[in-house]
């Protein structure tokens, strides 16, 4: 059920005051990964510009980093996603703000619009840091969806090669499976026996599709299954920031018109506000 998903990382870079954290996180996760790292500037090639990346590269030398560097001008969205196909990245990490003004929410900011139209996984970097911070919880999406299979055998996958301590399986359930009229104790009595029953059913999904993960990337992480009411997305993005998780891993979405970002579901409640860093599978 897994495979090695990340064979090749991306990193769109700009010599910009986050360029050290950006590569020490784009590298560590190579060797995380044993993958390959493309680096994509947008603009022209000088060898001012190649020295100081490996001068930054330079400590993770020892650790034989398998790394080329890609130099194209262009519009950075078109450059990045099509360096990343022609280099067959797996894994494309960008750096994002962790808010959306509203201008740019509906405009698309590069990120953003990178996120929306890539074709690989995504990981958003909201905090790169030079310094590695332990990974310690990951939360990841349980809904109901054909690729939620893969996303929590991928959450695992990356959960175990991150030595995470812990991962939470979010079932977001929504309201409407629970419409009942609170008006009366009956009604509220129904509406708990009910929540409960949703509560049981979602456990023993989840339950199903840990049985078929390898053991070796499932014995030593502690392992939770949080069942939510809410609104898909929003719901998640809200339970992964209290519960101050490291990284949350949500499947791509199906489709990202210009009106699913009008009446924003599912992802597009995350894009709008990062909780924390947040893998996407595709």
């Amino acid at each position: 059920m897994i495979q090695k998903p990340f064979k090749t990382i991306g990193l769109g870079i700009a010599f910009s005051p986050n360029l050290k954290a950006n590569l020490y996180e784009a590298a560590r996760l190579a060797l995380f990964f044993e993958s390959k790292l493309v680096l994509i500037h947008v603009g022209n090639a000088s060898e001012d510009k190649l020295e100081s990346l490996k001068n930054i590269l330079n400590t993770f030398k020892k650790d034989n980093l398998d790394y080329e560097v890609i130099f194209k001008p262009g519009d950075p969205v078109e450059v990045i996603l099509g360096a990343s196909e022609e280099k067959k990245v797996d894994l494309l990490v960008i750096g994002a703000a962790k808010r959306e003004k509203i201008f740019t929410y509906y405009v698309g900011s590069i990120a953003r619009q990178i996120t929306r139209k890539a074709k690989c996984s995504l990981l958003l970097l909201i905090n790169p840091s030079i310094e590695r911070l332990p990974c310690q919880h990951i939360v990841v999406n349980g809904l109901i969806d054909p690729k939620t299979e893969q996303t929590i055998a991928t959450a695992f996958y990356v959960g175990s090669k991150l030595k995470a301590e812990k991962l939470t399986i979010v079932e977001e359930i929504k309201q409407n499976e629970i419409a009942v009229k609170l008006n009366d104790d009956k009604s509220l009595r129904k509406t708990t026996i009910l929540k409960e029953r949703l509560r049981n059913r979602e456990r023993s999904r989840i339950n199903h599709i840990i049985e078929d993960i390898p053991e070796e990337f499932t014995k030593d992480i502690v392992i939770k299954s949080q069942p939510i009411f809410g609104t898909q997305g929003y719901s998640i993005g809200h339970y992964a920031q209290i519960a101050r998780a490291d990284l949350l891993i949500m499947n791509a979405p199906t489709k990202m018109t210009f009106w699913d970002r009008l009446f924003p579901h599912d992802i597009e409640h995350i894009l709008t506000e990062l909780p924390t860093d947040v893998l996407i599978i595709q």
